[in-house]
């Protein structure tokens, strides 16, 4: 049916039909694209397509167990990923070119950190451990604390001595060089501040490579040391040249088979020194059996001395045979008499302890006495208590008395405590 043979209110429905529908299309390509556009962020993040990459190379030994994408590790973290494992020339004295990158940063602190700021131009290596007996190694970054960092995200800019001379802040300046005398020796150092730069104008005259360090770094890798010129030079991320990359020596310990071998090598170079180890043994152990023969003879001639011993210790069998021998014969009868002379002493005491046991009953008797006459007299008196008491009621009423009088009232005066007020009490009706 043509849409010209619609009716119009047929006509207006499928306008809006056909409107909604490509709204809906759009939408939902749209969604689309912006679905994949986010897929492709976050893969190319977690592939580290956006990170800073510090490029890295050493020299090994050998190949073996070492894979492109293998993890590198620095203070146990990992910070960045194997690129490249290549085999040099034929005349060449290395054998394979490791090429690693590090593109991690630590989030730890205020800052974030790359990792590849704690790798310095003195003291850091590169170490292959062997992690397996089957020889799988571990590639892992020493950290230094001796130079300075590799990589700067800095710009270094050459400008003239005249115009350093001139700088408003030469304290925020850095020498991006290390300055040598006429006899090689290192005479200014790199990151020396241009507040020493008479020191610096004594070696260089025209020109000296500098860079800011308290202006805010760029997220990029800007200069890389070149450890011939002694300096840094300008760092192409984008391009990346294999040549730019720092080189980090490399300790490659050998596989456990080299070892093995190494160790059998060495027992064989040993074993004559322990041949002529078993000869010496063999001549100390004929020197003991002399010697233990010397010693039967000396303990053939202590037998007197350990017949005297006995005859010693049989006089000490009998009851206080010690004692006699310790102190004497007469020792057992001053004893006894000492003994007989402290039982006197104790019957004496026994019979004063019984006479003053009498006295004080006696004194207690007659305190028993002087109470039982005053019960008597108390008993006797039976108007005594009601005198005491009539006297005490007396004594009352006249200081009772003494408060009302209008001389005295004051000097009996209370004074005012926070006690509640009265309740109010309504008045009684008269009957």
């Amino acid at each position: 049916m043509a849409l010209q043979d619609l009716t119009p209110q047929l006509r207006t429905r499928l306008n809006r039909t056909e409107r909604a529908v490509g709204w809906f299309v759009f939408l939902a390509t749209a969604l689309l694209i912006f679905g994949f556009g986010y897929y492709l962020y976050h893969a190319a993040q977690r592939k580290g397509w956006f990170r800073t990459k510090a490029r890295f190379y050493t020299y090994v030994n050998s190949a073996a167990n070492i894979n492109v994408g293998d993890s590198v590790f620095l203070m146990g973290f990992e910070v960045g990923k194997v690129t490249d494992i290549a085999a040099m020339p034929p005349r060449d004295h290395h054998n394979i070119r490791l090429d690693f990158a590090i593109d991690q940063v630590n989030q730890g602190g205020k800052t974030a950190v790359p990792y590849f700021s704690y790798v310095w131009n003195q003291g850091s290596t590169v170490k292959l451990n062997t992690a397996g007996f089957l020889g799988q190694h571990g590639l892992e970054i020493t950290r230094s604390t001796n130079g300075f960092s590799v990589y700067l995200t800095r710009a270094v800019q050459t400008i003239p001595l005249a115009k350093a001379q001139s700088l408003p802040d030469p304290g925020n300046w850095r020498l991006a060089e290390n300055i040598f005398d006429a006899q090689s020796n290192l005479a200014v150092r790199a990151f020396t501040s241009l507040t020493n730069l008479v020191r610096i104008a004594q070696f260089e005259s025209n020109s000296i490579p500098v860079f800011h360090i308290t202006r805010s770094p760029s997220k990029h890798i800007l200069s890389v040391w070149d450890e011939s010129a002694q300096r840094y030079q300008p760092f192409d991320e984008r391009n990346y040249d294999p040549t730019n990359a720092y080189y980090l020596p490399a300790l490659d310990s050998p596989a456990i088979a080299d070892q093995l071998q190494a160790i059998v090598a060495q027992v064989q170079q040993a074993l004559p020194n322990v041949l002529a180890l078993t000869n010496k043994l063999a001549a100390v152990l004929e020197n003991a059996a002399n010697a233990t023969s010397n010693l039967n003879v000396t303990i053939a001639a202590t037998h007197p001395l350990i017949n005297n011993f006995a005859a010693i210790s049989g006089d000490l069998r009998g009851p206080g045979a010690l004692g006699v021998w310790v102190l004497g014969t007469n020792a057992p009868f001053q004893l006894e008499r000492a003994l007989t002379n402290a039982n006197s002493l104790l019957v004496n005491v026994d019979t004063n302890l019984n006479e003053l046991t009498e006295q004080i009953g006696q004194t207690l008797d007659n305190v028993a006495d002087i109470t039982s006459n005053l019960n008597v007299q108390v008993q006797a008196n039976s108007n005594l208590l009601w005198g005491i008491s009539k006297t005490v009621m007396d004594s009352d009423s006249f200081i009772q008395g003494l408060k009302r009088h209008w001389l005295l009232r004051s000097a009996f005066k209370t004074k005012a405590t926070n006690q509640p007020a009265p309740k109010y009490q309504p008045p009684t009706k008269a009957k």
